[in-house]
């Protein structure tokens, strides 16, 4: 840590040297002093001054209050935190104007805004394990691996997992608004009832992306009638020049739902191969996956 210089109010005059040499006898070129009350730029500030200390007392309080499911009074959280009661009461009301705790007949309990952020937390935790889950198969087939979803009318990507030797597609046209031209939405449109597709369509319409990009809804209609739930959705070229892709339907409860990968044009022969591996992986997954791809 750099040392912060002050100007001495009353000079001294420097003591003589006990035995005088050549090089005692060079005068020393004083250092500028610092300005009274300012820092030197290159000081740093001790790391004490970056921690809040009424934060840090709230937090405790908060992990207290957690710990008792039927409520704690001031007095109890107080002794359990070791804080002063004045304080306490003082945090307290903090807390509960801000949501975090609310009262009932004298006990705090955990509001709304502290339970937002342990949903938060959970929701969190269940992307990771989707996460993990497409990580390990992306290894395991040696291809990049996609996690879809259908929710209030639109086509949601909500993880992808790739590696730089097997990069995912680039998205260089909204994935919600092509669902006709690629294997996750057409996977997805293809769980839909007949009405929930014509209206995305209606609002998506088909359009060209690339040469073989099927023409018109009339056309894509039939072809997601003739597809079977359970068989993979592939598509070669129609997103992505140089690119083809398989996604297989995920079914859960209501879910609407799909895992795809992807592949360059030169490897199709992989693609139905690599595309029923990923089915059986999931198939063996499935079950302690079922909370998590609810997200």
């Amino acid at each position: 840590m750099a040392t912060v210089d002050t100007a001495p109010t009353e000079p001294h005059a420097p003591r003589p040297p006990t035995n005088p040499s050549p090089a005692a006898a060079v005068p020393v070129q004083p250092r500028a002093a610092s300005r009274p009350g300012r820092r030197r730029r290159d000081a740093a500030p001790p790391a004490q001054t970056t921690l809040i200390g009424s934060v840090q007392r709230a937090m405790r309080l908060l992990e207290s209050v957690a710990g008792r499911p039927h409520g704690a009074t001031a007095k109890q959280l107080a002794r359990e935190t070791r804080l002063a009661l004045p304080t306490v009461y003082h945090l307290l009301r903090t807390l509960v104007h801000e949501g975090y705790l609310y009262r009932d007949k004298g006990l705090f309990f955990l509001g709304e805004a502290a339970e937002r952020l342990s949903s938060s937390g959970a929701q969190q935790k269940r992307r990771s394990t989707v996460a993990a889950a497409l990580a390990q198969w992306r290894d395991s087939i040696g291809v990049p691996v996609y996690y879809a979803r259908y929710r209030d009318g639109e086509i949601e990507v909500v993880c992808v997992s790739d590696t730089p030797g097997n990069p995912a597609v680039e998205e260089w046209a909204d994935f919600r608004e092509t669902g006709h031209a690629h294997a996750i939405g057409q996977c997805l449109l293809a769980q839909l009832d007949d009405d929930a597709r014509r209206d995305h369509l209606d609002r998506h319409p088909v359009q060209s992306i690339t040469p073989y990009t099927v023409c018109d809804n009339h056309t894509l209609l039939c072809r997601l009638n003739r597809m079977r739930r359970t068989d993979p959705v592939v598509e070669r070229q129609e997103y992505a020049l140089g690119t083809v892709c398989a996604a297989i339907p995920i079914t859960v409860g209501t879910l609407t739902a799909t895992m795809a990968i992807s592949l360059p044009a030169d490897q199709a022969d992989r693609l139905l191969s690599a595309a029923q591996q990923l089915q059986e992986e999931v198939g063996r997954s499935l079950g302690s996956l079922t909370l998590s791809i609810s997200i």
